[in-house]
């Protein structure tokens, strides 16, 4: 039985501001958690629920938040805390009651994306390890994007399945892994702070048709890996990749590129889901080897 008053407790500490759950009611959360609402005086929180040891994905969500949230430039639910209820873990974050949007919110959702991307650091990577999905992601640190690629993503998820699918993935992948130098042999990528995981589901506006992204999977790389994602599983307009696009224009590269990247979101669906995600992987690594001529 999950513990509301040690929640609500850990809610008026951070908030610094006496708080009672007076309500709560379930909401959509994904495959993954549990969610809900809970009101109190006046205040509304949305609440993420899961077992014990998935505390450190909580954790990562929680930072991962504060972390697109500094630069200031896209709206992202306020995380307001995270902890152990007994037997279960929580993170706590700001209620934010979501819209279709508006005219312009798929243009200044591209605009301001762009505007984020913009903040950048040295290496690429991040200061912690996150999740994506319910599978684990490493984000150590690198100089240099070409080896962050090939161990901490393509390489980790094709571990990850091992012989598993007949054992194609893994010839593929290694003749994959081999080629990348020739994406890059003119093309360097700033380490720009990135969503992660950016898909239809994870943006939406809010009331007033501002954009909001949420349920990141942060790290610091190549901002055409987010773009890419984008492009996966559809759920963003022309106006937000014409926007995208005159606010800071993508190099040709990213024609094949983009196939590489999503790569990795469908090899981490086939790891998690099987099916045909396999075999969509495996064509769009072939396809990759096609055009370097590999």
């Amino acid at each position: 039985m999950t513990d509301w008053n040690h929640i609500a407790e850990h809610i008026a500490s951070a908030t610094h501001s006496e708080f009672t759950i007076t309500g709560r009611n379930p909401r959509g959360g994904g495959s993954i958690n549990s969610a809900w609402q809970v009101d109190g005086a006046g205040q509304r929180y949305f609440v993420k629920l899961n077992s014990a040891d998935k505390l450190d994905m909580f954790e990562a969500e929680g930072e991962g938040l504060l972390e697109l949230a500094r630069p200031n430039v896209i709206r992202v639910p306020e995380a307001i805390c995270w902890g152990l209820a007994g037997a279960e873990s929580y993170i706590v974050m700001e209620y934010l009651p979501l819209s279709a949007g508006n005219g312009d919110s798929q243009t200044r959702l591209g605009e301001q994306l762009a505007a984020l991307h913009r903040t950048t650091r040295d290496r690429f990577g991040w200061h912690r390890d996150n999740t994506i999905g319910d599978t684990f992601q490493r984000n150590d640190d690198e100089s240099d994007w070409v080896e962050f690629w090939r161990r901490h993503r393509l390489g980790f998820q094709l571990e990850l399945a091992g012989g598993a699918f007949g054992g194609g993935l893994q010839r593929v992948g290694e003749r994959l892994m081999d080629a990348l130098p020739a994406l890059f042999s003119d093309y360097r990528p700033q380490p720009s702070l990135l969503h992660g995981d950016l898909w239809g589901g994870n943006a939406s506006a809010d009331e007033a048709g501002n954009p909001v992204i949420f349920d990141p999977a942060t790290y610091y790389g190549d901002r055409e890996a987010d773009l890419a994602m984008t492009e996966l599983f559809g759920g963003f307009s022309r106006s937000f990749y014409d926007a995208y696009a005159a606010a800071w224009p993508l190099d040709p590269g990213y024609r094949v590129r983009k196939v590489l990247y999503n790569v990795y979101h469908l090899l981490n669906h086939a790891n998690m889901f099987g099916g045909g995600y396999a075999t969509q992987a495996q064509r769009g690594m072939e396809q990759v080897l096609a055009e370097t001529g590999a």
